[in-house]
């Protein structure tokens, strides 16, 4: 692959499990960016905070299908049956179906890639991901010429997923990308943490991770995409549009109605620790600027 990105957040940077360092050490540095260690823009603002651990990373994060409580998917998402599991790729490719995910995992190339996570509610993870580029599973279905965007479903299972009975949002939960954006080297499926396949209460056993978007967009435990001509609907979208827009890129500059997006609070930190600043577009300004060229970027929230 031509493309290059610099590659300076080390195993310092990384929200991680106690074990992982002692079952290899993440490589650092410019190299190795083929199968190995792959990261985003220095990660500075965080040197010196209280690395987190992994049990922080799985019991503190968002997934309403099994309640708004952070400790709820963690408590809840055991009951989610992730086998067997299959994507439906659909819409504007060559070669539609239902894939497997063992079929679509025996063709892929699994990378670890150290990525930034910046929520919308302003509290921020690095975390080491382990998947490969959405582009590569795009392109073994075919991408059609004319197809612009590309949307996503999560699985839709009430009797598993506790908060889907209720009508928390209009489920399933659906998000979407513009193709260049899904097509991008940053953008991931992620199937795994710290080495480890994707524990439920993340969104197993594959999800979406766009590092520089705010969490949301990062859909979860997928089973639909489709490629189309027009904008998709998105859940926040559809519920709260004054609040969330259809990019949601990370911008400090550009405030949520009901809070500052200037500074963020890194998970882990401490109880007084002080909130770092909030970088553009997430720290990968420099690798994703060019998509939203002559854009008015105050229109993404």
């Amino acid at each position: 692959m031509a493309y290059r990105w610099k590659n300076t957040l080390s195993a310092a940077d990384v929200t991680p499990e106690s074990a992982w360092l002692n079952r290899r050490q993440i490589i650092a540095g410019a190299t190795g960016l083929g199968v190995g260690a792959i990261a985003g823009p220095a990660f500075a603002a965080t040197e010196g905070l209280e690395p987190n651990s992994f049990e922080d990373i799985t019991s503190y994060n968002n997934f309403y299908e099994f309640g708004t409580d952070k400790g709820d998917p963690k408590r809840y998402a055991g009951e989610m049956t992730t086998e067997p599991w299959a994507i439906e790729i659909g819409g504007m490719v060559d070669r539609p179906g239902t894939y497997d995910f063992k079929d679509i995992m025996s063709e892929m190339t699994v990378e670890e890639r150290i990525y930034r996570f910046r929520c919308v509610e302003a509290w921020s993870m690095v975390i080491p991901w382990n998947g490969f580029e959405l582009a590569d599973l795009l392109n073994m279905a075919g991408v059609q010429d004319g197809a612009k965007y590309v949307a996503f479903e999560t699985l839709y299972r009430p009797d598993e997923m506790r908060g889907q009975r209720f009508p928390t949002i209009d489920w399933p939960y659906v998000e979407g990308l513009r193709l260049d954006e899904a097509m991008h080297p940053l953008t991931i499926m992620a199937t795994g943490i710290y080495g480890k396949p994707m524990p439920n209460q993340n969104g197993a056993p594959i999800r979406l991770v766009v590092p520089w978007k705010y969490g949301f967009k990062s859909i979860k435990s997928i089973v639909k995409i489709t490629l189309t001509t027009e904008e998709p609907p998105t859940s926040w979208n559809r519920l709260q549009p004054r609040e969330y827009g259809f990019y949601s890129n990370v911008n400090p500059n550009v405030d949520h109605p009901r809070w500052s997006q200037a500074s963020e609070r890194r998970i882990g930190g401490g109880l007084f620790a002080p909130r770092i600043p909030t970088l553009m577009f997430n720290g990968y300004e420099d690798e994703v600027a060019s998509l939203y060229e002559g854009m008015d970027l105050k229109r993404f929230y």
